[in-house]
């Protein structure tokens, strides 16, 4: 297990975190998900911490708050001291009937994080995210409520996960401008079917030094390597039933081609070479694992062994590549020959 820095901080954190979105079942939507109850969560935590996984990610609104309560619950029952673990939870959405209960206010981070600290059982978040972009509330607010936060002990560093470059660019700048703390990383949907993030989210977390969690890096199951072009029908009772993320199948159908040739070379599953692949990419901090089984969780801890030849991953940039869009074809036009010209003057 190799630990990145998160963004501009010198906080060390596992390539791997544990996602606990597969713990409680509670709600409708929760229950499709998973139903991982308390001893088998105690498993699954024990395990990834005897992996050297030392970051677990969870969120308020994942089985209605079941999910923060087990995986508090699981530390505790593991005797794990907090210093030893990253726990990054979120605020945004809806956890009560309120009209309130909602959204990035002042009001709702506020109320969220004390709800939070109480079902993990701390007294501090380490990475404490924005589940998402709140367009009824001014940034500056959302900003400000999270910085006092930080300056109160409540929580060590904050992040956001589903937001455009420009909103977070918005966010960074009033950060700068008024002195508050800023977001250090994003959480963020990439796959090997799905990299419409290198368009313009990786150029600004390179250019901002933001770091990358990736959410749902199997595309919910469809890079697991049950499904492709011979599995139609399977594949589409399993897409019907919960279709998320939304993924052009034939193009993701290439990619699985593609990796289970090289699965097949290195004797491994499909879906280890869909992490590794991952694992492989410059901007990537971390990458997120839910498991409901424990081979299922060994399976994935396994992709932080494979290392992936040149060859192997030109293959796989090239099934998976990005049509042309602008304006990235026009800027990559018009500045091949100064950065050409860069190249020169640096001798690379």
């Amino acid at each position: 297990m190799r630990y990145r820095q998160l963004g501009n901080t010198g906080l060390f954190v596992s390539e791997l975190c544990l996602g606990t979105m597969t713990f409680g079942g509670q709600g409708e939507l929760w229950s499709q998900i998973g139903d991982v109850q308390q001893s088998d969560a105690d498993r699954l935590v024990g395990r990834a911490l005897e992996a050297g996984i030392n970051f677990i990610d969870t969120a308020d609104v994942y089985s209605e708050g079941r999910s923060e309560v087990i995986t508090g619950q699981a530390l505790k029952n593991l005797g794990v001291p907090r210093d030893e673990v990253v726990l990054a939870t979120k605020v945004f959405g809806e956890t009560g009937p309120g009209v309130n209960a909602r959204g990035l206010t002042r009001y709702h981070i506020m109320e969220g994080v004390k709800a939070s600290l109480k079902r993990l059982q701390v007294d501090h978040i380490d990475l404490y995210q924005v589940h998402g972009f709140d367009p009824a509330t001014p940034i500056e607010e959302t900003l400000r409520a999270l910085d006092n936060l930080v300056s109160h002990g409540h929580v060590r560093y904050i992040g956001v996960s589903n937001w455009a470059a420009w909103q977070i660019m918005k966010a960074l700048g009033i950060a700068e401008r008024r002195g508050l703390a800023r977001f250090e990383s994003l959480q963020a949907y990439y796959t090997l079917a799905g990299r419409d993030l290198e368009r313009e989210l990786v150029p600004m977390l390179d250019s901002e030094k933001l770091g990358l969690m990736v959410w749902s890096p199997l595309a919910g199951g469809l890079l697991s390597g049950k499904y492709g072009r011979d599995k139609d029908a399977e594949a589409g009772s399993r897409r019907t039933h919960f279709d998320f993320p939304p993924v052009n199948v034939e193009r993701a159908y290439d990619c699985i081609d593609a990796m289970r040739t090289i699965a097949d070379a290195h004797g491994v599953s499909v879906a280890r070479i869909a992490l590794a692949w991952l694992l492989h990419r410059p901007a990537v901090t971390s990458v997120i694992v839910g498991a409901k089984r424990l081979e299922q969780l060994d399976d994935n801890i396994a992709a932080t062994d494979i290392r992936l030849s040149d060859a192997e991953l030109d293959t796989l940039d090239r099934v998976s590549a990005l049509p042309p869009e602008y304006p990235g074809w026009m800027l990559e036009r018009q500045g091949e020959a100064r950065r050409q010209q860069l190249d020169d003057s640096t001798g690379e």
